[in-house]
């Protein structure tokens, strides 16, 4: 390609569902960025808890410092080590996927129940292996965190510009839940990148993304809109999957930055 590409943006979600934090440079691990997407939310049946079923989970912001996470809602505060867990192994299912997963600890399970209005637990995948997704479209079983369905999710830039044009109420990267963004010339040529490598780490694309009406929840505020789904189906319906950015693995461990050029 003589286009280039440079990564733009990286984001990184510690708990599934949960709002997003910006980086300059990520640790790119065979399950996703470090750190993403490695805590989730459970209910008292030890079902998944998402923004798909509750939108005020867009509004419970973390923040990462000296080895421990905050969360922020509201005027509410609280804080856990990244590294603290208890010991008792709890069987869960990401969709169709089984994993095994630990509450971290019993404070940080009620404080989020006291906030949330209902009971749950917060939860933390251990290891490598502990959940693994098979991809039929690339024959080939992936090891990944807590994220839907692969560790990486890669947007080129022109995408969300296309995309704008088209709205009357322009939105941000964030409804897509990006973990790279990079510049790009033509609206979602990233669906095509075969294999690039960003600094020290090679990826690998997998698929195009299919999105769900989790995209119309407004960060900014927690409400469901009719945007941008509703536009996007118009355009970029493929076999009954609206598609906007697409999934990538990464090959090895390493760091990417900010300002890295993509070499295919």
């Amino acid at each position: 390609m003589s286009t280039i590409h440079v990564v733009k943006e990286i984001y990184i979600y510690p708990i599934k569902s949960l709002a997003g934090i910006s980086l300059q440079s990520a640790k790119a691990e065979e399950m996703g960025f470090e750190n993403d997407r490695r805590w989730m939310l459970i209910d008292a049946e030890n079902q998944m808890l998402t923004q798909r079923e509750h939108r005020i989970m867009s509004q419970f912001y973390p923040q990462i410092s000296n080895g421990k996470i905050s969360i922020t809602f509201q005027a509410h505060k609280h804080e856990f080590s990244i590294n603290e867990h208890l010991g008792n192994p709890i069987k869960v299912n990401v969709w169709d996927d089984k994993s095994e997963v630990v509450e971290v600890n019993p404070e940080s399970s009620k404080w989020f129940s006291r906030h949330l209005g209902f009971e749950c637990k917060l939860v933390k995948i251990l290891k490598n292996g502990d959940r693994k997704h098979e991809s039929s479209r690339a024959k080939q079983t992936f090891n990944v965190s807590l994220a839907d369905g692969y560790p990486y999710l890669l947007i080129g830039s022109k995408s969300l510009d296309f995309l704008n044009d088209k709205l009357d109420e322009k939105i941000t990267i964030k409804r897509f839940r990006p973990n790279i963004v990079v510049t790009s010339e033509n609206p979602h040529e990233e669906d095509d990148f075969k294999a690039f490598t960003i600094g020290e780490v090679q990826f690998k694309n997998v698929k195009p993304c299919g999105r769900c009406v989790m995209v119309n929840n407004d960060p900014e505020n927690g409400r469901l809109k009719k945007e941008p789904l509703k536009t996007l189906s118009k355009y970029r319906n493929v076999d009954n999957s609206v598609l906007f950015g697409t999934n990538i693995v990464s090959l090895n461990s390493g760091i990417i930055n900010v300002g890295d050029v993509l070499v295919f």
